[in-house]
């Protein structure tokens, strides 16, 4: 019977783990791309609707909000009828919102499709848990890692592209109100082929599909605590709190970034539309290698088992952080500003790449439950900085405060901390052995 890799041999599909590993990320990049579409197009969008700051903020906030519910019910939903299923459903149902936005017409519109947009944000839970699910402990972590940081560069690619997209169609003659239009039709499309491409390819473990499996009698321990049953054993564990934190400190500052980059750039340092893109587009792209360097880096200190090595490395990249976004709140120049972007940017992803490095060993009998809560917490993290906003009424000084913040949660990646007794220790690793 087939079993998790051991290894991550990157230039195959002959297997269906890696198989697994390569459209996880495809299929990730491909919800990123589309999740972001809209976030580098909004100084036109601003212009045609004439929206306010506040109405911003409103706008940024729905693009993460409904991600958070979405996310906390998508982890169990996994454990009960697999990831396969999973991405299959959240790309197809998800692209009708991507196509819908394109159609707006007011702000109320805007805004309602962009909040059903947040949704595809829960790929990345689903991410997560087929490549936990396929590779074992020594490599789980880069897996895991590599994954969501290549697929996170979606997000990037759509900073950078998306404003190209929209110049193309001026050139060939289409206004720029109908032109931003158009190009919001391509992530949605690139949605449903993928949702195509996932089902025939993918399976949603080494021995097979969970509906299969379970009516062969074969005892499926990654899924054993189903639907309800895995987010209540998650829940209870009050590391998966402490880490629903530290990923709101993370992940929730990169959605933020991502969303309000271009109009900073634009606003701050009168950067034009494609300038600001690509300023904007190099934090998400970093995410090629930084969240893959995160979670390698966390498998190579833990190689004699020492949980806790990994949990030290994610506190470390938190106040790294932390200090790299005060450094970019206090940028009075563009070169300073991008240079500040990429340092915190560096430190940013690799922490999410530590996080989700540190999931597979939490409870692995609830491990949708775990990824899902936790996975959540990185749009707590973004809702709540998009309040944060709306509150100051200016960038710049939200920029400052969460700094501070990202500092202050450091703290809770110590308190994830396992005992020395190496028989918890084992007990954890064997969740994914």
């Amino acid at each position: 019977m087939a079993s998790k890799a051991n290894k991550i041999a990157l230039f195959t599909i002959n297997t269906p783990q890696m198989r697994a590993f390569h459209l996880t990320w495809m299929a990730f990049f491909v919800c990123f791309f589309a999740w972001f579409a809209c976030a580098p197009l909004m100084p036109v969008i601003k212009g045609e609707f004439g929206l306010t700051v506040g109405q911003i903020a409103n706008i940024n906030i729905a693009a993460v909000a409904i991600t958070i519910l979405v996310r906390l019910v998508v982890g169990p939903m996994c454990d009960r009828f697999g990831p396969r299923k999973a991405y299959t459903w959240l790309l197809a149902l998800g692209a009708i919102p991507v196509l819908g936005v394109a159609a707006a017409q007011s702000y109320e519109s805007f805004l309602f499709f962009r909040l059903l947009i947040g949704a595809v944000g829960a790929s990345f839970v689903i991410t997560q848990y087929h490549t936990s699910v396929m590779f074992g402990p020594k490599v789980v972590g880069t897996a895991n890692a590599a994954a969501a940081g290549w697929g996170n560069a979606g997000g990037g690619a759509a900073q950078a592209l998306m404003p190209l997209l929209l110049g193309a169609m001026i050139m060939l003659g289409v206004s720029e109100g109908y032109g931003w239009r158009a190009a919001l039709l391509v992530p949605g499309v690139l949605m449903l082929v993928m949702a195509a491409v996932y089902w025939r390819f993918t399976q949603d473990c080494p021995e097979g599909n969970y509906a299969e499996l379970r009516a062969a009698g074969v005892n499926i321990e990654a899924g054993k605590k189903g639907g309800w049953a895995s987010f209540k054993a998650a829940a209870a564990n009050y590391r998966v709190w402490m880490l629903f934190v530290t990923y709101g400190a993370c992940f929730g500052i990169e959605i933020f970034i991502h969303n309000i980059a271009a109009v900073y750039y634009v606003d701050n340092y009168n950067l034009t539309l494609a300038q600001a893109g690509m300023a904007a587009g190099s934090f998400g792209l970093l995410a090629l290698f930084a969240r893959a360097l995160g979670g390698w880096v966390s498998d190579r200190m833990a190689l004699n088992g020492n949980l806790n090595r990994r949990v030290t490395l994610l506190f470390i990249l938190m106040i790294g952080e932390g200090a790299g976004l005060l450094w970019f709140a206090n940028a009075g120049t563009v070169g300073f500003a991008v240079v500040a972007m990429l340092v915190f940017g560096l430190f940013t992803h690799m922490a999410c790449g530590a996080t989700y490095a540190l999931v597979p060993f939490i409870d692995g009998k609830a491990l949708g439950g775990v990824a899902g809560i936790i996975g959540a917490g990185g749009n707590v993290g973004a809702v709540l900085a998009g309040f944060l906003l709306k509150g100051t009424g200016d960038i710049r000084q939200t920029l400052f405060v969460l700094g501070g913040l990202v500092m202050l949660s450091a703290l809770c990646a110590v308190a994830v901390r396992f005992s020395a007794n190496p028989d918890e220790q084992a007990l954890s690793a064997s969740a994914t052995a």
